[in-house]
């Protein structure tokens, strides 16, 4: 996953990852929303998501753009079914977060003033990718199962990684891994 912005690769993988795919290309949000570099995460990309999965659009929103960025979102998805904006704080950082339904999918845009690819997110996903690419099939297999059983994304990843402490801080100690660092470490599954 080294690019990701390139949503393409979405129509190679399974029918909910291509079903994103015309949902976002129909909903036209990555370009409404490009001077805020827009990127998907969660676990569509990752091949991963459940039956009730959003779509998750991670923003770079300076507080100089903050208004913009507000009004925007309003113009565009105000008339939308859920549309909700609202503020709150995630990495002990305020955020703007707008959620609202379009076709089969909950969309969640997330914005906060930090560049898209360094937010939780962004870096969660990216490292949780390495991961299911060191571990393969049985690993994404596993990961799925946990989140069908209810948990959370991170927390499953956690789980099956035998990861101590908060999940989320704990995955991100995985970054500096490189996909056959991962491999050579990653415990045998339950």
């Amino acid at each position: 996953m080294p690019d990701c912005t390139d949503l393409t690769t979405l129509l190679t993988g399974d029918a909910r990852q291509q079903q994103a795919y015309h949902t976002l290309h129909a909903l036209g949000i990555l370009a409404t929303l490009q001077a805020f570099d827009p990127v998907l995460a969660g676990t569509l990309p990752l091949g991963i998501a459940t039956p009730v999965s959003d779509l998750d659009v991670i923003c770079a929103v300076w507080p100089e753009r903050q208004g913009a960025f507000r009004e925007l979102l309003h113009t565009h998805y105000a008339s939308l079914p859920g549309f909700v904006l609202r503020e709150t704080v995630g990495q002990d950082q305020a955020a703007i977060v707008c959620n609202f339904q379009y076709q089969a999918f909950a969309v969640e845009v997330f914005g906060q003033a930090c560049p898209s690819r360094q937010q939780y997110a962004v870096r969660h996903m990216l490292v949780e990718h390495r991961v299911l690419e060191a571990g393969g099939e049985p690993w994404r297999l596993a990961i799925q199962q946990l989140k069908q059983q209810g948990l959370k994304t991170e927390p499953a990843f956690a789980t099956l990684l035998r990861l101590p402490g908060n999940p989320y801080e704990a995955l991100l100690a995985l970054e500096p891994y490189t996909v056959a660092e991962l491999r050579a470490w990653l415990p045998p599954l339950p």
